[in-house]
């Protein structure tokens, strides 16, 4: 693709720019953490102020609410969002970055109909149920099983770390259909409804206090067949869509919000003196910028790819990597810079700590998240530089091999 901007897409991005400058500071101040009644709210009302500007869904098709607009404007979107340190979509980030994306890739008329327009309104809320205390980064081995009643599937088991699942309104969810077959053959996608007797949720505490992720217990819940999405035991093709768009697409905002990261840190350094000085400092963190921008390069190929081709690209494992690990590598640079400062929570001296801690906390799931970076590597390995598999002599490389197959 051509990385350079038309003075047409300067223009969309002065028009993008000067309506952030009102619509941000008009918006408010983000709630409380752990107030999830109001976060829902305020990520949900932003939602709806983007919709009715038009600026929701700018890659999707007009038909379900979209504007179909161009990847350059796409990408400039990010770039002002971030610039402009608008309200992140937050509460609903599984519904606009990866479960409205499988559902344009791979639902029905009627699925898309009733579920696209809502999420890109605000009205919907999504979380996603694919991982299992025993079905991580294996998640083939998931055990959340669905037996068919008429019309419905019953459903009954457990899914962990289901992001912000105590204020979805549906869950993308992955079950087990048949047991008798090859673990991968035997799953399929499913929509949940949240709102419903068996299915409860039990936020989990995480090291900064907070309660992101969820536990899910499903007991006899009920799903209409005609919330599957794709066909029956075929859920693991369809699940390797969204992990694609997961990986890949969905990661644009995240790296540009980075490098306001970075420049808020060297912001930080410069403006207490003599630090910035430091040639060891300033190496570090050229090298940490040269990162990010070749990371947002690879980002518009896999944008510009999807783009053509409707399918998230293979080349979002290699994003999601890099991404993990460079995210942790500016936390650490944080709080080498905070020192001392560290130990507390609160702001002091002028410095944003509970927001330099939050960021390095918040980093060091990415390396588990979305697939494990071991596991990255072997599809980047296998799938991407075509090399053989790993020999699965060993209890370890097995495992290994089955979270990639």
């Amino acid at each position: 693709m051509d990385l350079a901007y038309t003075p047409s897409d300067e223009a969309f991005r002065a028009r993008l720019r000067a309506w952030l400058g009102r619509a941000v500071p008009r918006h408010g101040a983000s709630p409380a953490p752990g107030d999830w009644t109001a976060i829902r709210e305020y990520d949900t009302s932003w939602q709806r102020t983007l919709h009715d500007e038009g600026y929701a869904g700018l890659g999707w098709p007009r038909a379900y609410g979209g504007a179909e607009a161009a990847l350059s404007e796409q990408l400039i979107y990010f770039e002002e969002i971030a610039r402009a340190g608008a309200p992140y979509i937050g509460a609903n980030f599984i519904g606009i970055m990866h479960g409205g994306p499988t559902l344009i890739a791979e639902g029905s008329e009627a699925q898309k109909a009733l579920h696209l327009p809502a999420i890109l309104k605000g009205e919907h809320v999504w979380c996603q149920g694919f991982s299992e205390p025993e079905a991580g980064s294996d998640l083939a081995s998931l055990r959340t099983s669905a037996v068919r009643d008429g019309d419905e599937y019953i459903v009954n088991g457990h899914k962990i770390w289901s992001t912000r699942a105590h204020v979805a309104d549906y869950c993308e969810l992955l079950v087990r259909t048949d047991p008798s077959g090859k673990k991968h053959a035997g799953i399929t996608w499913l929509i949940l409804p949240m709102d419903q007797p068996g299915v409860e949720v039990r936020p989990i505490e995480t090291l900064e206090g907070e309660s992101h992720f969820c536990e899910v217990f499903l007991d006899d819940a009920r799903i209409p067949v005609a919330n599957r999405v794709g066909e029956e035991n075929d859920g693991w093709r369809v699940a390797n869509v969204t992990l694609r768009f997961e990986r890949g697409t969905s990661f644009a905002q995240h790296i540009i919000a980075l490098r306001e990261q970075l420049r808020r840190l060297v912001a930080l350094v410069v403006g207490e003196g003599d630090r910035w000085e430091d040639p060891i400092l300033r190496d570090r963190v050229g090298h940490l910028s040269a990162s990010v921008e070749a990371l947002w390069r690879l980002t518009q190929m896999c944008v510009s790819e999807a783009e053509r081709s409707g399918m998230p690209s293979l080349v979002g494992s290699a994003v999601k990597l890099r991404y993990s690990e460079l995210y942790q590598e500016i936390g650490e640079l944080g709080m080498e810079i905070l020192a001392r400062d560290a130990l507390t929570l609160e702001d002091a001296g002028g410095r944003p700590i509970r927001e330099m801690l939050h960021d390095y906390l918040w980093s060091i799931q990415f390396t588990i998240s979305g697939g494990t970076s071991q596991v990255q590597r072997n599809i980047i390995a296998e799938r991407i530089l075509g090399l053989p598999k790993e020999p699965r002599g060993t209890q370890a490389s097995a495992r290994s091999a089955k979270g990639n197959a």
